[in-house]
């Protein structure tokens, strides 16, 4: 992912105000842009908000998203991200729910996707990073360029329901 500017990030976001926008507390540190295909992070500030930051046709498209709270989940339980397709046991994986655009999300309407919780699907797309407790590894056919393509056509495909709100 090419760097991006923090007027630009703030510019991004299509499902919250420009007041909530400017209050947003952007990720602190070095960003790593090169193992990126998109940029997401939780809110220091208000760990219950994430926000995904994903390169677009006409410039990046931002997400505020509502992670769901913490709680205990078994481990024999696995799920999968619907993103990058990367399997994960016990609360590897969350539903992340995106207020709509416009005047359906003011009136509370969302959509959601089940993502990987510490949203790194770059880093297990690229093998930076494992899943805890990961029991048996599929193994894909597809090149790295394919499986980034391919994520990357899913996480805007959410974006796009939440544009049209």
């Amino acid at each position: 992912m090419e760097p991006i500017e923090e007027k630009e990030i703030r510019a991004s976001f299509i499902n919250c105000s420009k007041g909530e926008a400017s209050r947003i507390k952007l990720p602190t540190g070095t960003v790593a842009w090169d193992d990126l295909d998109f940029l997401a992070w939780t809110d220091p500030g208000a760990p219950l908000r994430s926000l995904l930051v994903v390169p677009g046709t006409e410039g990046p498209v931002g997400l505020v998203l509502r992670r769901p709270e913490a709680r205990r989940v078994s481990a024999m339980r696995s799920s999968m991200c619907q993103v990058c397709l990367t399997d994960h046991a016990g609360s590897g994986v969350a539903l992340f729910v995106a207020p709509l655009a416009g005047a359906s999300g003011r009136n509370g309407n969302t959509v959601g996707q089940y993502i990987c919780a510490d949203l790194a699907c770059s880093l297990y797309l690229r093998g930076k990073r494992q899943p805890k407790m990961r029991l048996i590894r599929r193994e894909e056919t597809l090149s790295l360029e394919e499986r980034i393509d391919r994520a990357l056509t899913n996480l805007t495909a959410f974006t796009d329901r939440v544009a049209a709100g």
